[in-house]
């Protein structure tokens, strides 16, 4: 295709968010272009899917795609991420389904503001401790009652499953030496944090930039996934490890893709993360969901802010 002189879509010609397919999963497939549609062939056949409607095309393993294909996708305003079995795991992804900067910037602003970025510590903190007051807490105090709850929900479900519980306890390098409640829990929390990556780049954020982990390139990975873990990861792993029917690793992490599916936790968690970083803003305002049009490009300003973009400024003479 000569792209030379090739106009983009604008975002007014795009079909809006909320009027897509959250995301359509695909393997062992490979995937081209007809016209403004891309095919997924398999041994079965070929099957046709407008570009359009796609809100995110998740392409797992087997999975080949063609150059047009991507080239349709991302003039479609669709992402593309490449992730593990049923999306369990996160590889690397396309174009952010954002049109704007917002999200970025406010987790930015947020991030590098020593009490903006306490608030949002401590809203994350709030999400897991329902019903309690940590807003004058320090990260201190938060970080030891965390630890408790932590220390609890893992003695909680060991006697549920009548399984012996130490302490969490992994080595990255050496799996086979972990006990089976400790490789189920590394491959839960494995594919937990695959999906919520997903999610994130999706939104436009960084998962860089955490605030109660700090200076690894998936800090706020962590810190999103850190959530759902007592109500997700823990309990599954738990239960694999009780029922020890086959290797622990693969039998974890496709328990694990049904909970996220059975319980919509990408959508959830796109929620919880513009709760945390616009708390102040309407919903409806946001262009992911709302589908409205911020593909403007303005210039900053020390004063004002912003101002317009495309304008030439200063004398003509």
């Amino acid at each position: 295709m000569n792209t030379i002189g090739y106009r983009p879509t604008g975002p007014r010609e795009l079909v809006r968010a909320v009027d897509r397919v959250s995301f359509i999963y695909l393997e062992r497939t490979v995937v081209n272009r007809d016209s403004n549609a891309i095919t997924a062939t398999d041994e079965r056949g070929t099957v046709h899917i407008p570009a359009a409607s796609v809100g995110a095309l998740l392409l797992g393993p087997g999975t080949t795609i063609t150059h047009q294909a991507i080239t349709l996708m991302a003039d479609s305003g669709s992402t593309v991420v490449w992730v593990g079995e049923r999306g369990v795991r996160y590889y690397a992804h396309g174009s952010s389904l954002a049109r704007s900067a917002r999200m970025l910037e406010a987790q930015a602003t947020a991030v590098t503001n020593r009490q903006a970025r306490l608030r949002v510590a401590r809203a994350m903190y709030a999400m897991r401790f329902p019903g309690e007051d940590v807003s004058r807490m320090a990260m201190q105090q938060l970080r030891g009652r965390e630890g408790a709850r932590v220390r609890r929900v893992y003695r909680d479900h060991a006697e549920r499953t009548g399984l012996e519980w130490t302490r969490r306890n992994y080595n990255p390098e050496d799996w086979d030496a972990g006990d089976p409640v400790n490789q189920a829990l590394s491959a839960a929390n494995s594919a937990l944090y695959g999906a919520v990556h997903a999610v994130i780049v999706a939104l436009g954020c960084s998962p860089a930039l955490g605030f109660i982990h700090t200076g690894h390139s998936r800090s706020f990975v962590y810190d999103v996934a850190d959530l759902y873990k007592a109500e997700l990861t823990i309990p599954i792993a738990f239960d694999v490890a009780a029922e020890q029917e086959g290797d622990i690793g693969p039998l974890t992490r496709r328990a694990v893709r049904d909970a996220l599916h059975d319980g919509k936790l990408l959508e959830r968690c796109a929620r919880d993360i513009r709760t945390l970083l616009l708390p102040d803003e309407d919903p409806s305002t946001d262009e992911i969901t709302s589908g409205q049009d911020f593909d403007d490009v303005a210039l900053w300003d020390e004063y004002v802010v912003t101002v317009r973009g495309g304008v030439a400024y200063g004398d003509a003479s």
